[in-house]
């Protein structure tokens, strides 16, 4: 099987395949402090939940975009399974495409991956639409290239920083409001987060469709991007297993070599 390790900013997911078939998926705040011991001690708890056993695993591919949990996760691969793992972005990982960009190693690992599973799925040009810690807007060409992207603060971060900043404001949850007009402070708030976020969403995906210059199919994923679907047009699919896919593919390309 294989240990497919995506490591964002907010979350951490480790998902088992056997083939293209998930066996399992589990996930956990991140948190770079935490050594292998204690992701191995956490993991291998729930694998026996599942009826999963270390000694199935025999290989790993890790994506992440928090830098200082990669040793940690490293060390897990290694002493807990007893594989080397591979890397997205370490030298002699092919991933099938290219990043048409003016900096291609600061492209976040996770948009890469996204990209890959993408276009293999959907083909192109593709717009991707990433609802993590940041919202990312990722523009997928023809050949399943990357060509560049728009980066917007995530919907959580902005609740966040809204309720912080802000001394007469609650904190609320991300919701669709049942009308625009808000009657009360928090129903004025989930309005004008849940709605100016279809706005923004409308507003950029319109805007890169008309630079790029040709019809583009919209794929979104990440945890919130449901809760969207239905307020607007811009979004074509859902698709929640992209990363996760997109690591598979990506471990069999380089398997194969």
């Amino acid at each position: 099987m294989l240990l497919a390790i995506d490591s964002g900013n907010t979350n951490i997911v480790f998902a088992l395949y056997e083939g293209d078939k998930q066996c399992g998926e589990w996930r956990r705040a991140n948190d770079y402090r935490r050594t292998a011991d204690e992701y191995g001690v956490w993991l291998l708890q729930l694998m026996a939940l599942a009826k999963l056993h270390p000694a199935d695993v025999d290989a790993a591919i890790i994506a992440t975009v928090v830098p200082d949990t990669l040793f940690s996760l490293k060390g897990l691969c290694r002493n807990y399974f007893q594989v080397d793992p591979m890397t997205v972005g370490e030298p002699g990982v092919a991933l099938g495409i290219s990043a048409l960009v003016d900096s291609p190693e600061s492209v976040g690992a996770d948009r890469l991956v996204n990209a890959v599973a993408a276009h293999e799925k959907y083909g192109g040009p593709l717009i991707i639409v990433d609802f993590g810690t940041a919202t990312t807007f990722d523009v997928i060409n023809r050949d399943g290239d990357y060509v560049g992207g728009a980066i917007a603060p995530g919907i959580n971060l902005s609740v966040e920083a809204l309720h912080r900043a802000a001394a007469m404001l609650p904190r609320v949850s991300v919701e669709r409001p049942s009308s625009v007009i808000g009657k009360r402070t928090e129903s004025a708030m989930h309005s004008g987060i849940y709605w100016g976020y279809v706005g923004l969403i409308e507003g950029l995906v319109k805007r890169i469709r008309e630079e790029f210059g040709e019809e583009m199919r919209v794929i979104a994923t990440g945890g919130l991007a449901p809760l969207f679907e239905a307020a607007t047009e811009s979004i074509g699919t859902v698709d929640g297993d992209l990363t996760l896919r997109g690591l598979v593919s990506i471990h069999a390309r380089n398997a194969e070599v």
